[in-house]
């Protein structure tokens, strides 16, 4: 049998949330309060150990894997660390289990550096991901931009994040990854001043330091000519404010055409990402069908159960 990782001295398995708990009723009691500890240690390691973390989140799924809460801690473990097969696996078992749109976003993300940015947009259409609201919706809809780039589809990838949320006014959590994403996109579109504009809008969006936002305005000043004050640039382009959005939807038609046409699904695609699906699911099934430790399978709500903090978007 696997060794137990060691945990933390400040882990305490009570920290795991009360719903958590209450789904691992079906194991012996000694069992669960031992993967608890090890969830809630994955939960306070992510951050700051993220190799760590996955070590205590894959023990807990190795002694839990018909638990929802280990598989997705698991999957969002090895997603902190780029293992991205494993990430993908575990994410989808832990769906499976649970229902809903659980971590929409992370899977495409996953395919898409799995190099399958088909499948990610496959994602962003599915019926799940039309329940996500706030800032799961506008992760998901970054990483799709994302994938369209990744097929050279770069005007559509600058359309599709013009969005309500795209206003330099609000100042949400999920606001500056939004406004990087878009500068990126337009950058890559070679307008550059405009791009220069949204990184500024990045920059201030940006208290907790997610992004390089000020390292690329940077870059962009000596791009625009290197002997233009910098504050100048940067005065215009506060000033410029949600402008720059109504400007740029007015030169967007013909891409936003293009994002129209592509809602058509291709069904072969679609048909091999169903069929995947069920292939990682029979292994996945036959895997847990090996685990002497778990009790009769059950139905858990997707959380994110390993972080004590509460659930957060990626």
């Amino acid at each position: 049998m696997e060794a137990a990782p060691e945990l933390p001295e400040d882990v305490d398995a009570s920290e795991l949330h009360g719903e958590i708990r209450r789904d691992m009723r079906s194991l012996p009691k000694g069992l669960a309060d031992k993967v608890a500890a090890h969830l809630v240690a994955a939960g306070k390691l992510m951050d700051t150990d993220p190799e760590q973390a996955l070590v205590h989140a894959r023990y807990a799924r190795h002694r839990a894997s018909r638990i929802g809460a280990a598989r997705e801690a698991n999957g969002l473990c090895a997603y902190q660390m780029g293992e991205w097969t494993e990430a993908l696996s575990e994410l989808r078992a832990a769906r499976r289990m649970g229902g809903g749109p659980g971590h929409i976003a992370i899977m495409a993300d996953c395919e898409r550096a799995l190099g399958r940015p088909e499948r990610a947009l496959e994602l962003s259409r599915s019926a799940e991901a039309a329940e996500l609201v706030g800032g799961e919706a506008v992760e998901l809809r970054i990483v799709a931009a994302g994938a369209r780039r990744d097929l050279g589809e770069v005007d559509a990838s600058v359309v599709s994040l013009q969005i309500p949320e795209l206003d330099p006014k609000l100042q949400e959590p999920w606001s500056a990854r939004l406004f990087y994403a878009y500068a990126d996109n337009l950058l890559a579109a070679d307008r550059v001043q405009e791009s220069f504009t949204w990184f500024v809008h990045a920059a201030h969006a940006d208290d907790e330091g997610e992004t390089d936002a000020p390292e690329r305005l940077d870059e962009l000043v000596v791009q625009l000519g290197g002997d233009v004050d910098a504050e100048e640039l940067v005065a215009e382009a506060t000033a410029a404010g949600s402008a720059a959005v109504v400007g740029a939807a007015e030169t967007d038609d013909a891409a936003e055409e293009s994002v129209e046409d592509d809602q058509h699904l291709d069904a072969t695609t679609a048909e091999v990402v169903v069929a995947d699906a069920e292939v990682d699911e029979s292994a996945s099934d036959a895997a847990i069908s090996k685990d002497p430790d778990d009790e009769a399978a059950q139905t858990d709500r997707a959380v994110k159960a390993s972080d004590p903090r509460g659930d957060e978007s990626q």
